[in-house]
């Protein structure tokens, strides 16, 4: 299929056919990412009766707000750097095992599941496990006495933080292990030949080769955890010490009416966030590209 057009005299074709698979994916992105965040960006500056406004904004310096967005940025913050630790010494012990290592590829398989793995599944996992009556709550407790559960930590800003670096640990693994890969055996044959030792290796070629995809894995791990919902919505029921589930106070809350609008101002304060995040790591994933072609 194609499409032609005169201009003095002369046409020019172009090509439609090849561009018509990408039609369900535009769709797809106009249908759940496109509306939506419209619908949140006019939201935000409407009233309950539809009236401009920018009051919702106002409630963003609230006390309650900037607590939220606070736990927000800590909880994304420490997981991200947890994860990103933790996940590139895995990775970088994956990546030392033979190519065709069964433990390796069981490794890497078993990263890619649990990157994925959250929400409810994950939520009642960790409260049947260490929750209060969960099974190493009680082993322990027999045991040495000791109570895991403590005073409730797991269902507050401290539990969200270890449940959280669950799955930021394999998603670590998955986005840094190809860079690992990356680094090319005759870089360091190089500066062995030249006389440099192994940590004068790491120092000066791997790790400055490494920076920009480190830092660009820990800013996703981070957009990662700040947008998180359903696991936290589990184990939180009370409070909303981050911005997800204040939003889902502000549009359900059978008490506070006529909030929706806020919610929708605290949903757009998430998509500057997130979008300042992504525009980081596009640029750090570029120059990392660049030495991995």
């Amino acid at each position: 299929m194609s499409t032609t057009t005169a201009k003095g005299g002369t046409g020019r074709r172009f090509a439609v056919g090849p561009s018509l698979p990408l039609l369900p994916f535009l769709l797809f992105v106009l249908v759940f990412l496109v509306v939506p965040t419209l619908t949140v960006v006019v939201g935000a500056f409407q009233d309950e009766d539809g009236r401009p406004t920018l009051g919702n904004l106002e409630a963003l310096t609230s006390e309650a707000a900037l607590t939220a967005l606070r736990g927000s940025l800590i909880l994304s913050a420490s997981t991200a750097l947890i994860g990103a630790v933790l996940g590139a010494l895995l990775a970088y012990l994956i990546v030392s095992m033979p190519p065709q290592a069964l433990m390796r590829r069981a490794t890497l398989a078993v990263s890619g599941v649990l990157a994925q793995f959250g929400g409810v599944v994950l939520a009642f996992a960790w409260i049947a496990t260490i929750g209060p009556v969960g099974v190493v709550t009680n082993a322990v407790l027999e045991l040495t006495g000791a109570n895991l559960y403590g005073t409730g930590w797991l269902f507050g800003l401290p539990g969200l933080i270890v449940v959280y670096s669950y799955f930021q640990i394999p998603l670590m693994v998955i986005v840094f292990a190809p860079a690992f890969e990356g680094l090319r055996p005759q870089w360091r044959e190089a500066a062995i030949n030249l006389g440099a030792s192994t940590w004068d290796y790491w120092r000066h070629v791997a790790i400055p080769l490494l920076r920009p995809a480190f830092l660009g894995a820990v800013l996703l791990l981070f957009a990662n955890a700040f947008a998180a919902y359903a696991t936290a919505a589990v184990l939180v029921s009370q409070g909303q010490p981050i911005v997800p589930l204040m939003i889902r106070q502000a549009i359900t809350s059978e008490v506070l009416l006529g909030q929706a609008n806020v919610g929708f101002a605290l949903a757009l304060e998430m998509i500057v966030v997130v979008t300042l995040v992504m525009v980081g790591y596009n640029v750090l994933l570029k120059r990392t590209s660049r030495w991995m072609r």
